[in-house]
């Protein structure tokens, strides 16, 4: 690049003397409460800068500049801010500060004020453009970072996380060139099993945007606290990405690699001096535990290595980071994931204030409590920091002097019929108070009556409870002495089928679905316009299509009959159930509208075991059919005993829900709070010192900040998955993507497809592999149209388990992180004996 005389350097300090300090400071001007100006990146490379880290040279484009150029832009996009032109003041600004850097060629990098942020990554989102030189080149180079803030993924991005885009603005970091030998990724905690001691190194030869890109398999090493590596292997290098003599960078394949940077190495990719040696990885482990002190917290931080010593490229928060490990009994192992399949995300305040704490949580502590005589506390599962759930803790129930008498008491209850609960004065006065609750207009209610319901909705569940205590041991009693008969005869795999869930009130919710589904396909014009549509473009059609008439009457009673039921979870009543969300129901309705991939429950498997179990010799010598006959049927009633009441107790949660929204309502339209829904920020304690005609005792700040550090652990599970499935990766079968618990079924293949909740039901297609989080009876009908699933949680008595047998698909359950290994549109094997997912071109 020519030089610029002393004269012209002069003159273009003069021009901006008074904007350079505002629009490009040098990085050791900035610190980390400089993100307004400096965005994320600029604001934390300026406090490394000032803590005396290796961070190469820069200046950082403020948000000033961005915004003194695209003034007057109504609606910005990508390619009109981009091709816009730059004010003279800001581009001698720019250019002023490349000359006092050196010129030369830079990293010309983006940093938004939303990115580089705890919860808010924003990796990959905005644009970064490396062996920029020049002047016209670096400006090219800037107004396309700015214009990166308005890609269609940028857009997406900032959505997903409830970003407005109004709010957000973008500077842009320049620094000097850094030719690195090697490079890549360090964190500072383990984002696998988050151990917080950990330091996980990635690396590669070259420029680490190979690294960051996923353009390679890099080197992996993990060291102890104290810098001791206790785990590395070799990645695969299969390209280097280095600086382009002309300017910009190149992409090198491995096998033409030479040469890929000078003075360390033979030049041969392979070279073992392109890899880090273990007092490398010291050194640089050190490095990221000071950074990650700086900091105050677990660092993602992006490093280069040139001519032996380390330069920091940037620092941020990391984000989704599990909680970290801790040490779980059997019992934990045992019942942690059963609860977890309950909690497909963080519970909100209010969730756990009117619904967990004081309905769901005491019922089922008072079962355990009278079944076995253990005390535990629901919520205490859920710690918390100002009533923000931070993770699961399986609850670890503690026996008592009680226990030996209240196992006594709860064998004497063996004897009973697992089926006769329905017919129990219990249930008959739970229907009655839940009716009564049900019929309240809460819209004429006091506000004391209103916050006095949540409690009331739980004493009223007290049956259920002793329904559960009632009949569940006879229930399980007979699942024990089905199985030693089992074993006794040596036919221990007939249990699965022959205890195939019975006849519940999930089936008949489905087998009313099915009915709608067959009015819609049965009727050809009809049938036409469903083609294609979604639950929310179902339901326009049905509410107002005349033709539609008979199905809108059949989806009237349909949720007049099941509207109570939960969309998501029991656990979580902010989510709204089927009444309240009747595109949910269409969208299970549209699944089920493809008559050539609807599947019934496999009903003659169960048929098919009993009457082998009943043909056996000794079944037959003995003339025990009768007995045995009744001892099938009370087994298999304990899945329906389980699912009926499940089904019964979220009765009480669409009260709560209208309840919560009332409150909401109430405060929203007096001015207390914003919106409504702000309400599941805040705590049943909290309302009752206040009022929608009271003073609002800084509710605001209290959402506001709670809303916050939700956005922080966005993305963070609630417990690290190897801390539950510590098995996750030794299932020792070659080439597996996902390992789990086998829910039996057999092997397919097909096309997985994630569908995270109610809203993406009809994406499935026939004969896809169903991957989730976790189902519940709402995703039943599902299981008509997958060809397999696999969960991220759950066991063999989970939802998903019982209903995959049903239905005779493979299941492979507990993954832990089936949902983010596992991509739509892959091709996998599903083999649900073994409990893995292999690549769909892998036999066995």
């Amino acid at each position: 690049m020519p030089r610029i005389s002393p004269a012209r350097r002069a003159e273009r300090r003069m021009e901006s003397i008074d904007t350079a300090p505002r629009w490009c400071p040098s990085l050791g001007e900035l610190r980390s409460t400089d993100l307004a100006r400096a965005g994320g990146k600029g604001a934390n490379l300026g406090e490394l800068v000032a803590a005396g880290f290796a961070v190469p040279p820069g200046f950082v484009i403020t948000t000033a500049a961005y915004r003194e150029v695209v003034a007057g832009l109504t609606i910005p996009t990508h390619d009109t801010v981009a091709a816009l032109e730059v004010p003279e003041a800001v581009r001698n600004s720019i250019l002023e500060a490349y000359d006092e850097l050196g010129a030369g060629r830079v990293a010309v990098r983006s940093s938004a004020t939303a990115e580089d942020l705890p919860g808010a990554a924003f990796a990959g989102q905005q644009d970064t453009f490396l062996g920029i030189e020049g002047g016209p080149a670096l400006l090219d180079a800037v107004r396309r970072c700015w214009g990166s803030l308005w890609t269609d993924r940028a857009i997406s991005y900032r959505a997903r996380l409830g970003i407005d885009d109004t709010s957000v603005a973008i500077a842009v970091v320049v620094q000097r060139m850094v030719p690195a030998d090697i490079a890549g990724v360090m964190f500072t905690a383990n984002p696998v099993t988050g151990v917080r001691g950990q330091v996980v190194i990635d690396s590669s030869p070259g420029l680490g945007e190979a690294v960051v890109s996923g353009l390679v398999t890099p080197d992996l090493a993990v060291l102890d606290a104290r810098g001791q590596v206790v785990e590395r292997s070799a990645g695969t290098r299969e390209v280097v990405i280095r600086e382009a003599a002309e300017g910009g960078t190149e992409t090198v394949r491995a096998s033409a690699a030479r040469a890929v940077a000078a003075g360390r190495h033979t030049g041969d990719v392979d070279d073992p001096a392109l890899s880090l040696s273990e007092a490398d990885l010291t050194r640089l482990a050190e490095i990221g535990h000071r950074i990650a002190t700086q900091f105050g917290r677990p660092q993602d931080i992006e490093w280069a290595l040139a001519a032996g010593e380390f330069r920091i490229l940037q620092a941020r928060p990391m984000t989704a980071l599990p909680p970290a490990p801790i040490r779980l009994n059997r019992f934990q192992r045992l019942i942690g994931p059963v609860i977890l399949e309950l909690l497909p995300r963080r519970p909100y305040p209010m969730e756990v204030s009117a619904w967990i704490a004081v309905n769901l949580g005491p019922n089922l502590e008072e079962m355990v409590k009278r079944l076995i005589g253990a005390r535990f506390t629901l919520q205490d599962s859920m710690p918390d920091i100002d009533h923000v759930v931070q993770s699961y803790v399986p609850p670890n129930p503690v026996l008592s002097w009680r226990t030996p008498l209240r196992l006594l008491r709860t064998l004497g209850r063996t004897g009973r019929d697992p089926r006769a609960w329905t017919d129990d004065p219990d249930h008959r006065s739970y229907l009655a108070e839940t009716t009564q609750l049900d019929a309240m207009d809460v819209s004429t209610l006091s506000w004391a009556e209103l916050l006095g319901i949540p409690a009331r909705a739980g004493d009223a569940g007290a049956p259920i409870t002793n329904l559960r205590v009632g009949y569940l041991p006879a229930a399980a009693a007979a699942m024990v002495r089905l199985r030693i008969l089992l074993s006794l005869l040596r036919r221990k795999e007939w249990f699965g089928s022959l205890v195939l869930e019975p006849h519940t009130m999930t089936q008949e919710a489905n087998a009313e679905l099915g009915e709608i589904a067959r009015q819609l396909r049965d009727d050809p014009g009809l049938r036409e316009k469903c083609r294609g549509l979604d639950g929310a473009q179902l339901m326009d059609l049905v509410e107002t299509d005349p033709a539609a008439r008979t199905v809108r009457a059949a989806l009237e009673a349909f949720l007049a009959r099941f509207g109570h039921r939960e969309t998501v979870s029991i656990l979580l009543p902010r989510d709204p159930t089927w009444s309240q969300s009747p595109k949910t129901v269409l969208a299970l309705v549209a699944v089920l509208l493809d008559s050539d991939s609807e599947r019934a429950p496999d009903s003659t498997a169960s048929d098919n075991a009993l009457a082998r179990l009943l043909g056996h010799p000794l079944i037959r010598a003995t003339r025990s059919a009768h007995g045995v006959r009744s001892l099938v049927r009370k087994a298999s009633a304990a899945a329906a005993l389980r699912e009926d009441t499940h089904f019964e107790l979220s009765r009480t949660m669409s009260i709560v829900r209208r309840t919560v929204h009332e409150l909401g309502r109430r405060l929203a339209d007096s001015g207390v709070l914003d919106a409504a829904d702000d309400i599941w920020m805040l705590t049943l304690d909290e309302l009752s010192r206040t009022g929608p005609d009271a003073a609002d005792l800084g509710l605001r700040g209290i959402v506001e900040r709670r809303r916050n550090a939700f956005a922080e652990l966005a993305g963070s599970p609630l417990i690290a998955p190897t801390t539950l499935y510590p098995r996750l990766s030794s299932s020792g079968i070659e080439g597996v993507l996902v390992s789990g618990t086998g829910g039996g079924g057999g092997r397919v293949t097909g096309s997985v497809r994630i569908v995270s909740g109610p809203d993406e039901f009809a994406t499935l297609r026939a004969g896809e592999v169903l991957v989730c989080s976790a189902t519940n009876p709402s995703w039943t009908p599902l299981f008509a149209r997958a060809a397999a699933v696999v969960v991220d949680n759950g066991g063999l008595a989970s939802h998903a388990a019982i209903v995959a047998r049903e239905y005779g698909i493979p299941a492979v359950m507990g993954t832990g992180n089936g949902t983010v290994v596992l991509t739509t549109g892959t091709r996998v094997q599903v083999d649900g004996a073994l409990g893995v997912v292999l690549p769909g071109d892998q036999g066995r």
